[in-house]
């Protein structure tokens, strides 16, 4: 067994985790904010990069694509749940921000971060154990697209100035996003086939989607006490 085969659960936890300071703050590098900020008008490129630089180093999108493709055999069938994501949010980047729809990043956040408990749990037949019922995991796939597009309409709510060439720049950042996702989702899928391909990933089912839904729990934590602490300042 090779190297990179054997320890490629674990790169694949470090890259959907992606737990540096910048990666954790979810947020907009200083320089990528000041030059928003200070170029109104169509700015194509720039926002492009953007896009695709938000989705690679955005953890919690990643954590929740993670679950969904893990026992996701077939490409057809990656492709299908990739879609709906997409779709997803898609819809709620472009109308949250062009229609100027607000809500609280934190709680955003925080439902986002719940996306990937809930990921966990299905991969973990958590629903027809203690629940008794399967939800539709097509539909909540796209359900949690919707809010995942709308935590990104957050962000660049906070960072857009001027709606000069406002169109223009969205689906430049939109197309940067699925440009990410689709990079990101790459190198994801290349981990998992040779994870797959070894003794370990039958035995480590239920350690990774613990892991996968402990983390989930901390970033819904993160979130709500960001919250409380704005509400108390």
């Amino acid at each position: 067994m090779t190297a990179i085969t054997r320890y490629a659960g674990l790169w694949l936890a470090l890259l959907a985790l992606g737990l540096s300071g910048d990666a954790f703050a979810h947020g907009v590098a200083e320089a990528d904010k000041a030059f928003i900020q200070n170029n109104p008008g169509v700015n194509i490129v720039p926002y492009l990069y953007l896009g695709a630089k938000h989705m690679v180093t955005g953890y919690d999108h990643l954590l929740f694509l993670f679950g969904v493709i893990f026992f996701l055999y077939r490409m057809k069938d990656v492709a299908k749940y990739v879609s709906l994501f997409a779709v997803g949010h898609s819809v709620t980047l472009l109308a949250g921000v062009l229609f100027n729809i607000h809500a609280n990043s934190y709680i955003v956040d925080a439902i986002i971060g719940f996306s990937v408990v809930y990921k966990a749990l299905d991969n973990l037949g958590a629903f027809p154990t203690l629940f008794g019922f399967q939800p539709n995991q097509k539909i909540a796939v796209l359900v949690f697209g919707f809010f995942h597009g709308f935590g990104l309409a957050t962000k660049l709510q906070d960072l857009i100035v001027s709606r000069d060439g406002l169109l223009a720049n969205l689906v430049s950042f939109n197309i940067g996003v699925e440009a990410g996702q689709l990079m990101a989702l790459s190198v994801i899928l290349i981990l998992m086939t040779l994870w797959r391909r070894t003794p370990n990933f039958a035995r480590s089912v239920v350690v990774a989607n613990t892991v996968l839904m402990c983390a989930g729990i901390i970033l819904v934590g993160y979130q709500l006490a960001g919250f409380a602490t704005e509400r108390t300042i």
